[in-house]
């Protein structure tokens, strides 16, 4: 059976499930039901992304071959996040091997970068040069990932592959109220880009929901890694084009920066939360270790026994937020250029002695609150999908371009978009980049470096097998995100609509402020108010894609498979059969 609608909100995730689902995970008191099926599941942001990655499922293609049909057709028809010119991680289970693999396709700075580049002559930090320019580009590592990922653990050919997003691209989408939202946004700094302009502003104007939006040049740019796979990018037709951008653009980036990308395979950060596995992702994201570690710090208190979101819950979770945040600042950043003690970070016997920061009465004020010693226990707009295929395998992959449609510079010719992530960096230790995160020397701009980043896909094993598969958007607020999923599901035993649909808090220490949703208790507010903390309500957090797997001896396959996509993006899919 097909699980399918265009945009999930609170009011159709039940209708959906209860209409055409006839095992829904949930209980007697469950308000949001999520989607279920029995042999594969595909949670992503964009609709027709979901449905093509299903249609491969079907084929009987595993969820490697999926996610990689998926990234690519998010290029096409989720522009400000999906990407070509960008980069990202994905972490991957291969279920008969019972092994998880964590391959890194962050951007890398161009060989021509230099630590004060974004500095001005008084040494201050100019943000538009490191966001709005061609120097604003890390060399992407989205083409190089996918095709790594598919060369390695896929089963269907690089044109099976590629071929939904191709036509896609060469027909035309129609415009959604989502991306003709988008494109409004955007215009300041996309209008102001010739190629750019071009595709998307069409004669000038934004264009009408329900038209069609064709996007040739990025057909031309497809049709070449079908017939020429990555080379075409990194060493042929593609790379050329982005190259006499560059310099036609006072941009840094080089042929020979082309040629030397590698995507790189990592092992995944690894903790252990009331008797389940958490598998994230390792520097250069601080995504894996700050979740771990901050699942350490909450380990002992009695968090379900104290409630959801209730003011005892949320204080120690902030409180916690905040000492690994202070952490994420001072030692964070590529393993290849320094040594990240991810060990002490993520030990229990370094939680223990974090956790003596937290006072259960009153909040510590962050300018109080500095980096720990892990040495001594040694033995950084995104999307995120996430993929269960029959066999177990599992996919969790975030990618992105940084900012919505990234720096706003397209390459002319091909229709992709660069990244922006070199505002990742530390352009000048204790600065803050455009998420508000401090960072330091471990995270200074180097050649041919990578940037610090906060995505966090995650797989939560239990006894062996693949439990939760999950992951967000959402710069700086990820981790958090992600770490409230977990907590939703495992301490409060929500299912994963109910833990989807949660509101949710962050705290990164600073500015010292606790960010909040709507829907929170006031009286709650009140209580957390008492304590010290200063709640300030913005915008929604994430756009979570979520995936649980349960072993289900009366399912035709032995297990279920129940998934949510969050209702805070409108055009999300989640979707099974």
């Amino acid at each position: 059976m097909i699980f399918k609608y265009l945009s999930i909100t609170l009011i159709t995730i039940t209708t959906l499930t209860s209409t055409l689902s006839a095992t829904p995970i949930q209980g007697s008191l469950s308000r949001f039901h999520p989607v279920t099926s029995q042999y594969g599941m595909v949670a992503s942001q964009e609709a027709i992304a979901s449905q093509e990655g299903l249609k491969v499922l079907q084929e009987g293609g595993n969820a490697i071959d999926a996610a990689v049909t998926v990234g690519f057709v998010l290029a096409v028809t989720l522009p400000r996040a999906g990407n070509l010119g960008g980069g990202g991680f994905m972490l991957v289970h291969i279920a008969s091997e019972n092994k998880t693999i964590a391959l890194d396709y962050r951007e890398v700075a161009p060989l021509q970068s230099q630590r004060n580049m974004y500095l001005s002559e008084t040494r201050e930090f100019d943000p538009y040069q490191s966001r709005f320019t061609y120097k604003a580009a890390g060399v992407p590592g989205t083409v190089a990932g996918l095709f790594m990922a598919l060369d390695k653990y896929g089963t269907i050919s690089h044109k099976r592959a590629l071929a939904p997003a191709l036509s896609l691209a060469k027909k035309g989408i129609t415009v959604t109220p989502s991306l003709h939202k988008s494109l409004v946004r955007a215009k300041k700094h996309l209008g102001n880009d010739t190629a750019s302009k071009k595709v998307f502003y069409p004669e000038g104007a934004i264009p009408k929901v329900g038209s069609l939006l064709k996007q040739t040049d990025l057909a031309w740019s497809l049709q070449e890694l079908i017939t020429h796979k990555d080379h075409a990018f990194y060493r042929g037709s593609i790379g050329k084009k982005l190259i006499a951008a560059m310099e036609s653009n006072k941009g840094i980036m080089e042929q020979r920066d082309l040629n030397l990308y590698k995507p790189k395979l990592r092992a995944p950060i690894k903790g252990v939360y009331r008797g389940h596995t958490i598998l994230s992702m390792p520097s250069p994201s601080s995504g894996g270790t700050l979740l771990v570690q901050m699942l350490n710090i909450l380990t002992p208190y009695p968090i379900q026994d104290w409630g959801h979101n209730s003011s005892k819950t949320m204080h120690v979770m902030a409180e916690t937020m905040k000492i690994a945040y202070a952490d994420r600042a001072q030692y964070l950043g590529d393993p290849d250029y320094s040594n990240i003690p991810e060990k002490g970070l993520t030990s229990h016997a370094y939680a223990s002695v974090r956790r003596k920061l937290i006072n259960p009465r009153k909040t510590t004020p962050s300018k109080t609150i500095q980096h720990g010693l892990p040495y001594p226990y040694e033995s950084n707009e995104t999307t995120h999908f996430s993929i269960v295929d029959q066999w177990g395998n599992a996919v969790s992959n975030t990618y992105t371009l940084n900012f919505s449609y990234g720096s706003g510079k397209m390459i002319p010719g091909t229709g992709i978009l660069l990244n922006n992530e070199m505002d990742d960096f530390s352009a000048k230790p204790g600065e803050p980049n455009a998420y508000g995160l401090i960072g330091g020397r471990v995270n200074e701009i180097a050649p041919r470096k990578r940037m610090l980043s906060s995505m966090t896909p995650t797989i939560v094993m239990k006894n062996d097998e693949v439990f939760l598969v999950t992951g967000t958007p959402g710069g700086s607020r990820i981790i958090t995100t992600t770490l409230q999923i977990i907590m939703n599901i495992i301490d409060h035993k929500m299912n994963v609509a109910e833990a989807t649909a949660s509101p949710r808090f962050h705290h990164q220490w600073l500015p010292d402020e606790l960010r909040i949703e709507s829907g929170f208790n006031p009286d709650t507010l009140e209580l957390l108010k008492q304590k010290g903390h200063s709640p300030v309500l913005k915008q929604a957090m994430g756009s979570t894609q979520s995936i649980i797997r349960r072993l289900n001896p009366t399912s035709k396959t032995g297990v279920t498979l129940s998934g949510a996509s969050d209702p805070r993006k409108s055009g999300s899919l989640t979707i099974g059969h």
